[in-house]
């Protein structure tokens, strides 16, 4: 329910506050007090795009807030699913800055004209001559007809069964594109893995392959180099470790005779330790290492082998080459068992569209069944409302394909004149007509749903008498199950409402500004009698005004 609205430097107000309760809300006013202007800020709530020029002191921020009872509306999933902070009692405000940039908030969060948008909607709806191009959108029109036919439940139910049903179809498509492309591919993604498979590719082999290739290409110098070295470290005259052994011995004589070379002796002994062990060490490479021209051509051949591997899959470690073998690896296998993929996919598919079918057809069923009902419906109301001769005819054709909310094509066909047929909704009526129809089905709607606010701006234009009066009880009784606003210039119509409330001008030398005032019982009655009479208000007006609020 729509509880308050603050309007805060808008075009001619300078600072409005009002409440606004359950039943039947009127708003009255002369033409131009500023009706519309009150519709035009309220719309920045609803998701309009700002206009500074619609500011009325450039120099200060425009305000407009508005406070929504929520509770008995189910949008704990909208607020979730735009990350807000739920509250029954939620406030939506626009600001105006004085740069001319909008900002938009719900319960204190920023929010985009988009978010904003979707949420008036489900808050509030307004009704004009000129905002009830609804009535013909086949949206609009499915919806009405469901609601009657308590097809919610089935059609949230498709729509989830059709959302699954096309991701499997969308999945069928890409299988059938890749098994496409594998085809193509797939004799040299083969070859490739082959290549790779027979590479017999060992992570971090390729320094070690180096690294013998280096030493048996160098085989002869090595032993050379190794020999010599062998021959310094042991030769008998001039030997590194003969030399040593003859150091060690003098020392040890030193040490025995002085205690002060014993360290030195020691050293030396370690040395001889150590020497000895890079002895065993040159002899054994020496005598391990032997040239093997066979051996050599095939770390050539592996290694020729995996630098022209590299180079054409333009990597630079066999680690890289490993992780292209498993991908061609995958894709060899992904064509060997897409087919059986595809071919799972397509029985669900088939399955899906079996359960979709039958409930698209109940969906359907349950709509022939209520056109009957809803079509009574409103030739009643019509009737009511002064269009006696009124035909309305709802045409319902199946689909080979599967639509949003069905199989189903809708078409409202609409006649106001005897004698001649129905035609389309969009080309059949006035923008009188489509007011006094967008009424009557919104008042049947009350009954099978719960709807948000609704405003009436004026719907009632070139309507007067006895069908007024059908207008006002059709909003009264509208206002039983919902909230409902209504902005108009009939009396009939105002009378009925649990509150009233007058905008009015109020100019000055400086400056004109739009107020609104709450009415009570006596302001009513000299308000409605004016509606009735004129600015000189007769005691026959005053008399008529309190009958009609009797």
């Amino acid at each position: 329910m729509f509880t308050s609205l603050s309007i805060k430097n808008y075009a001619l107000i300078d600072d409005i506050h009002v409440d606004f309760g359950p039943g039947l809300t009127i708003i009255t006013g002369e033409t131009g007090a500023g009706k519309s202007i009150l519709l035009g800020a309220l719309s920045l709530i609803l998701g309009k795009r700002a206009d500074l020029s619609s500011v009325k002191d450039t120099s200060k921020k425009c305000i407009v807030e508005a406070v929504f009872n929520i509770e008995n509306y189910i949008l704990n999933t909208f607020f979730l699913d735009n990350a807000l902070d739920y509250d029954s009692e939620t406030i939506v405000r626009r600001e105006i800055l004085p740069s001319g940039k909008s900002r938009a908030f719900i319960n204190d969060s920023p929010v985009n004209l988009d978010v904003l948008t979707k949420m008036g909607k489900m808050l509030i709806d307004v009704h004009s001559q000129h905002q009830n191009l609804d009535l013909t959108s086949n949206q609009f029109q499915f919806q009405v007809i469901d609601a009657l036919a308590n097809n919610q439940d089935k059609i949230q139910s498709y729509k989830s069964k059709l959302q699954k049903f096309q991701l499997l179809k969308k999945e069928v498509s890409n299988l059938n594109l890749q098994k496409a492309e594998a085809i193509k591919e797939q004799d040299y993604n083969t070859f490739l893995l082959n290549e790779l498979v027979e590479a017999n590719l060992v992570s971090g082999e390729l320094k070690d392959l180096e690294a013998e290739q280096e030493t048996l290409s160098n085989v002869e110098e090595i032993q050379s180099t190794l020999q010599e070295s062998f021959q310094l470290l042991d030769g008998e005259q001039l030997g590194v470790l003969a030399t040593l052994n003859e150091l060690k011995q003098r020392f040890k004589n030193l040490s025995d005779l002085s205690s002060a070379y014993l360290d030195v002796y020691n050293r030396i002994t370690s040395l001889i330790i150590e020497l000895e062990d890079v002895y065993s060490e040159v002899e054994s490479a020496k005598d391990n290492l032997e040239a093997d021209p066979q051996k050599l051509q095939t770390i050539n051949e592996k290694l020729s082998v995996l630098q022209n591997l590299m180079l054409k899959h333009s990597v630079s470690t066999i680690d890289e080459l490993l992780v292209k073998q498993e991908d061609l690896s995958n894709k060899v296998i992904l064509f060997e068992t897409i087919d059986d993929q595809i071919l799972e996919i397509e029985n669900k598919l088939v399955d899906h569209e079996s359960k979709l079918n039958n409930l698209a057809l109940d969906i359907s069923k349950n709509r022939v069944k209520t056109i009957p009902l809803l079509t009574q419906k409103l030739h009643s109301i019509l009737i009511d409302l002064g269009m006696e001769f009124a035909q309305f005819d709802i045409n319902l054709e199946e689909s080979e394909d599967f639509l949003i909310n069905g199989k189903d094509k809708l078409n409202f066909l609409f006649s106001a004149n005897k004698g001649i047929d129905p035609k389309d909704l969009k080309h059949a009526v006035s923008g009188g007509e489509l007011s006094r129809i967008m009424l009557a089905i919104k008042s049947v709607l009350t009954q099978y749903e719960q709807l948000p606010t609704i405003i009436f701006d004026e719907i009632d234009t070139g309507v007067s008498g006895e069908i007024s009066n059908k207008m006002a009880l059709i909003m009264q009784e509208m206002s039983l199950k919902m909230q409902v606003l209504a902005i108009t210039h009939l009396p009939q119509i105002a009378a009925k409402g649990d509150s009233h409330f007058k905008v009015f001008k109020e100019t000055t030398k400086l400056k004109t500004v739009t107020h609104l005032m709450k009415l009570n019982k006596e302001d009513r009655v000299l308000e409605i009698a004016e509606m009735l009479g004129g600015k000189e208000t007769s005691t026959s007006a005053i008399a008529h005004a309190k009958q009609l609020l009797n």
